[in-house]
């Protein structure tokens, strides 16, 4: 019997994906290897419903899960207990004003069961490429002027695509997912890509569509106007205080 393996990509940075469809069940959402990590293909993969992941010393390779994880931009993220506790503490919001700390905070943090990072020095350079072209974004939570959580991904059309948050203090990563949503809501972006569901992202309220809905959904945002390429004017400074 022959066993599925995954597609090989074509060379150019600008060749399509393979049909998501043909994505293996086992590895959920396995459907290339190979490539690169050059911005017109991971803006190109964004545009498919394609993601990367892989570690530190596997080839490079490319997912699309069945079903998939997202928020819709205009729900309640935080737990009430929490935006209770955020009446009594001074914590800042702010975007793009330390893209490349959030990416290494993320990169670096303790997880529970992981014992690395996909979070490698190649994508940490390849994201911030994606940054510097207007492409990917952060939010960022300080308290006293120092970072505390954060969250960064990649906007494509009005779908923004999220990738990593951490939390130093405890609460800071949803409240930093809080703050990106109501600034994607105000600015006509309906859903946030949060790739695979976890016990963490359930408790926030996320839910799950089938590979074939999110395509559908994703197709008639990715090709909209896309959002300015530098948030920090636009998002300004914003108190956590005012999402209790």
């Amino acid at each position: 019997m022959m066993i599925p393996r995954p597609i090989s990509l074509a060379a150019a940075a600008n060749a399509p994906f393979p049909d998501p469809a043909l994505a293996l069940s086992d590895p959920n959402g396995l459907l290339a290897i190979g490539g690169d990590l050059h911005p017109q293909r991971l803006l190109q993969a964004y545009r498919s419903g394609v993601f990367p992941w892989f570690s530190r010393g596997q080839p490079i390779m490319w997912w699309s899960p069945d079903p998939r994880a997202v928020f819709a931009t205009d729900q309640r993220i935080l737990p009430r207990r929490l935006a209770r506790d955020l009446k009594k503490l001074d914590w800042t919001l702010r975007a793009d004003s330390a893209f490349a700390d959030v990416v290494q905070a993320c990169a670096v943090i303790p997880r529970a069961g992981q014992s690395g990072t996909w979070i490698t020095r190649s994508m940490r350079a390849a994201y911030t490429a994606l940054h510097q072209l207007g492409h990917a974004h952060s939010v960022e939570v300080f308290a006293q002027g120092q970072l505390i959580g954060g969250i960064y991904g990649v906007a494509v059309g009005r779908l923004f695509c999220g990738e990593s948050m951490f939390s130093a203090v405890p609460g800071a990563s949803k409240v930093a997912l809080a703050g990106l949503c109501q600034f994607l809501h105000a600015n006509d972006v309906p859903l946030l890509d949060a790739q695979l569901e976890n016990p963490h992202l359930q408790t926030l309220g996320v839910r799950t569509l089938s590979r074939p809905e999110f395509l559908r959904t994703i197709k008639a945002l990715v090709d909209q106007p896309p959002l300015p390429a530098h948030w920090g004017a636009a998002f300004g400074t914003r108190r956590a205080q005012d999402f209790g």
